[in-house]
């Protein structure tokens, strides 16, 4: 440290010393001469001279540091060498550019002369083609003049031909007149009329001719009007042998009622549940309460369920090899596990088929150890209980007979509905006028009929005996009891939505005018929907069209288009598909033309 400060010291001492240049004081003079007056490059490079010039004199005064301050001024030396090298080598490269600068400006230059050309010729080419169309309007206008007096001659001869068509038939008539009239005469001058008036027998003739003619008239009336009718006594005894025919028939095919009485001392619970189970029911839906009671009594004593193997033809979810266990739930929990499943599977977009989810779901509600045999259970039981509405939906969806989205829909129906009842309620009591309720369900359901909107209302209690002034609590309509079972109304509107689907399948087979056993071309049977409902738009018939040839929407030819016609299915293998899918009208079909 001393040392650094000795040298220090040494440093100040001989700079302080050291007498200054005599040739800065002419260099520094010249720092300060005037710039505008010397070339840029020269003037730069006389600019540095005076500091190389100092720069230098300090080397050789400071003897102690000539070695560093000679380092130093060669490292700049060179560096400076370096950029003029570097300088000196970019000129051609700056002459280049400068170069190719001009030829692309002569290029522009010479493209805009181009283009400018080429607009010209487009311009007097734009005036010819509007000449020509000026022309040609010229000449439409010319020959619509001509199409208009062409059809006024023809309107005057045609006219001309009436009434030279008229004169002749008044002609005929009078020449027959006058032929009638000289035979007249002459049967009156012949000796062997026994002396009668001419007049008196010409006027007679007369009226016999004109009773003839009237005769004749009505005799083709009644050969047209009555030409195919049978007399009455060849119809009474046909009619009468086809009644009995139509009674052996019936006596050879029909079977006796039976007496489902019986059935209460074998159902379980007695008399009291039988009745309660076939209240309200047809023979048909008491078979099937029948059938459930069998099979749920089999279930029940099931403890186990042989596996159905890997075959292709098993469901995903079944597939399984050995025996697997009878869990035993009862109704109620078989009804609540699938509304909860129904939850999760619209709580969220799930990509994932349905029998898929469905399995997936059991083994994270029961693990992957008794998923399977939760599967089994659960099928067996929505197998067998066909009334039950949550059991059958769910199994008809399962097994691919009928698409989750009528499902969804018929939800979504059901849930607007009860919106709609409770903006109608503006004191929120829960109660309705029948007014009201037929304004709601006409206004949610437009295309319904006046026999639907009556049977709906039926089914929520009201009939054509019921009094204005009465009040629904239209809040009960769409309550379930604890096996999910809906009321009357809800079920109606199920009903109706299947008729009304069947109905609108009916009518597109009706239109399409082809046997079952045909085939159906994808623009014929997109002409066949669109004639029985033309408010289809372009989306939902594509989806139509896409469910009845299994082709993927993104797959589906556009319309005119030549591959349209290669797409073929049989009618009825369509309509199987288009029965699953959530399919119904839009809009009113068109009305007939009047003959």
């Amino acid at each position: 440290m001393a040392c650094q400060q000795s040298r220090y010291h040494s440093f100040s001492s001989a700079s302080r010393l050291q007498p200054r240049p005599s040739g800065v004081t002419i260099d520094e003079s010249f720092l300060t001469e005037d710039k505008s007056t010397q070339n840029r490059k020269l003037l730069q490079k006389r600019r540095t001279l005076p500091y190389r010039e100092i720069f230098e004199f300090f080397i050789e005064d400071f003897k102690t540091y000539k070695p560093l301050l000679s380092s130093i001024k060669n490292a700049y030396e060179g560096m400076l060498a370096h950029q003029r090298e570097k300088i000196r080598a970019l000129e051609p490269l700056k002459a280049k550019l400068v170069t190719v600068n001009e030829d692309c400006n002569e290029r522009i230059l010479a493209m805009r002369a181009e283009e400018k050309y080429e607009i010209s010729l487009l311009k007097k080419e734009k005036m010819n083609l509007l000449k020509l169309i000026d022309k040609k309007n010229e000449e439409k206008i010319s020959l619509q003049s001509e199409v208009t007096k062409l059809r006024k001659n023809l309107a005057e001869e045609y006219l001309h031909y009436l009434s030279e068509r008229d004169a002749r038939k008044i002609l005929i008539a009078d020449l027959n007149e006058l032929r009638y009239q000289r035979e007249d005469m002459s049967l009156a001058q012949s000796p062997g009329i026994w002396g009668e008036d001419p007049v008196k027998l010409t006027l007679a003739l007369t009226m016999t001719r004109q009773d003839l003619t009237r005769t004749q008239m009505e005799l083709n009336t009644m050969k047209a009007n009555f030409g195919d009718v049978v007399p009455r006594r060849d119809f009474e005894m046909q009619e009468k042998t086809n009644k009995h025919l139509q009674e052996q028939e019936i006596q050879r095919t029909s079977t006796p009622r039976p007496d489902w009485t019986k059935c209460k001392d074998v159902v379980a619970g007695g008399p009291d549940r039988w009745q309660m189970l076939a209240e309200g029911k047809n023979s048909d839906q008491l078979v099937d309460v029948l059938l459930e009671e069998i099979g749920s009594g089999l279930l029940r004593e099931k403890d186990f369920f042989p596996g159905l193997g890997y075959g292709e033809a098993i469901p995903a979810f079944l597939r399984f090899d050995g025996l697997v266990e009878n869990k035993k739930p009862s109704k109620k929990d078989v009804v609540n596990l699938l509304k909860d499943a129904w939850k999760e599977r619209l709580a969220e977009e799930q990509k994932e088929t349905f029998p898929d989810f469905f399995f997936n779901f059991l083994e994270h509600r029961f693990g992957p150890s008794d998923a399977m045999a939760w599967a089994y259970t659960i099928f067996e039981n929505i197998k067998i209980f066909h009334s039950n509405e949550v059991m059958s939906q769910f199994y008809a969806v399962l097994m691919g007979k009928r698409s989750e989205n009528v499902y969804v829909t018929q939800k979504e129906t059901v849930a607007q509905l009860l919106k709609e009842m409770t903006n109608a309620d503006s004191q929120n009591e829960g109660l309705l006028t029948m007014e009201q309720f037929n304004t709601v369900l006409k206004s949610t359901f437009p295309l319904k009929t006046e026999e639907q909107i009556q049977e709906l209302m039926e089914a929520g209690g009201w009939h054509l005996s019921s009094s204005n002034a009465d009040l629904l609590n239209y809040r009960s309509l769409f309550m379930e009891d604890e096996e999910g079972q809906s009321e009357p109304f809800v079920q109606k509107l199920w009903e109706q939505y299947m008729d009304e689907k069947d109905e609108y399948l009916r009518q597109l087979k009706q239109e399409l005018g082809i046997e079952l056993h045909e085939e159906v071309t994808l623009p014929k049977l997109r002409g066949g929907l669109m004639t029985i409902d033309p408010s289809l738009d372009k989306q939902t018939v594509n989806t139509y069209m896409s469910q009845a040839f299994q082709l993927p929407e993104s797959e589906m030819p556009e319309e005119g288009d030549e591959k349209e016609e290669a797409v073929v299915e049989i009618l009825q293998t369509a309509l199987e598909r288009l029965q699953v899918i959530d399919i119904r009208r839009v809009g009113p079909r068109e009305p007939e033309p009047a003959s």
